[in-house]
This record gives C-alpha cells, structure tokens and sequence, in this order.
C-alpha cells in the first residue's frame, strides 16, 4: 500500500472527470460533500436486468466512464466542494493481465481487486492504492506489483504526485 498526494489539483481533476483517464476502473462508491453530501453506490442492481439481458454487465460495480458524468456535475460550481472520496477497482481482465504480465506468484482468480481510493478533504488530494483478496494469502507481491503499476501509469498519464 502507498499513498500519493497530488501535486496539481487542476490537472488532476482535468484527468479524473474530464479525461478518460481513469475508464479502466470500475466505481464502488462516491461521497461527494457540497451543499449537500451525496452517496453513489456503484453496485450493479442485477434485479434491474432480465436473466437474458443482453446489457446486464458482467462486472460487480459499473464502469467508472457511466458515473464520472454524474459526478462532474456534482463537483463543478462556483464553491470548491468540501470533500470527496471516490473508491475505484481496476477492471478485472485488467487486475488478471497486470499480474499475468509480471509473473505475479499469485494466481489472479485469489486476487479480488487491485483498489485505488481518492480522498480530496478541502485543500488536497490523496491516492491510496490496496489490494482485496479472496482468501488470506502471505505473499505481498500483488500489492507490490500494483503499488509500482499505479505510480508508472500515473506518470505515463501526465498526473504528478508525489509518496508520501
């Protein structure tokens, strides 16, 4: 686990609800505090779907690219927002190929999700990577090998931050 702290907010935030950035994330959950606090839970209904349903997604949480829309139009305004915390998974064909692709000494279906929360309290943002597994397991080479996957993307993207 690392946590990063950005460094530009304006260019951040430019790749967070602008940007498709961040389209290889699945959303958990947004708090978002304004004017009000508003609560999005990224959990597929599945009752909203007919068994056969062509649409119904494969995924536990929907796409972060469906809510980040939602979530620009809660944020922009005049005011700052107070906070926000945003908790995104890596698609989980993505979480499968990373660790395929560094020779992780896990199995990816023992891997639950590769986790990236956001934090923003009113003056600064805060990246936090985790990893949830299925089961207790003893190695921490998944965690590793995301911890370092985030920071290169992150600098791939343009997004500068700093470990703190």
């Amino acid at each position: 686990m690392i946590a990063l702290q950005i460094t530009s907010m304006k260019q951040f935030m430019h790749h967070l609800l602008v940007a498709d950035t961040f389209e290889p994330f699945l959303l958990e959950e947004a708090v978002i505090g304004a004017a009000s606090t508003f609560t999005l839970d990224g959990h597929v209904n599945a009752e909203f779907y007919g068994a056969d349903d062509a649409d119904k997604p494969s995924w536990e949480f929907r796409p972060w690219s469906e809510l980040k829309g939602l979530c620009f139009d809660l944020v922009k305004g005049k005011r700052t927002p107070l906070f926000f915390r945003f908790v995104l998974h890596l698609m989980p064909e993505k979480t499968a190929a990373l660790l395929q692709k560094e020779g992780c000494d896990v199995d990816p279906s023992q891997v639950k999700a590769l986790v990236l929360n956001i934090r923003y309290d009113g003056s600064k943002a805060v990246l936090t990577t985790g990893t949830a597994f299925h089961t207790f397991l003893l190695s921490k080479e998944p965690d590793a090998i995301w911890d370092r996957a985030l920071k290169k993307y992150l600098d791939g993207k343009g997004i500068p931050c700093e470990e703190i």
